[in-house]
């Protein structure tokens, strides 16, 4: 159980990385190289559409960790 838990740990790890970079912030960061492309096929509605799901996936994600690290942690 303690090595499917770190093994899910290290995906949901990754996987909040890579979310929490790809979301804009003051600056338009990575989500900006992202997003401006798709805003030109897509339109902008649908562009801030992306930002409103990378933020949604942020929250599950930050759930999962948390749960995640407890549970490892409970099993060491």
């Amino acid at each position: 159980m303690q090595l499917v838990a770190t093994i899910l740990l290290i995906i949901v790890s990754i996987s909040l990385i890579a979310v929490v970079l790809l979301q804009s912030g003051r600056s338009a960061g990575l989500s900006g190289a992202i997003s401006g492309g798709a805003e030109q096929l897509i339109g902008k509605q649908k562009a801030r559409g992306i930002d409103a799901v990378l933020s949604k996936a942020t929250v599950v994600l930050a759930v999962l960790f948390f749960v995640l690290t407890i549970t490892v942690a409970y099993f060491m």
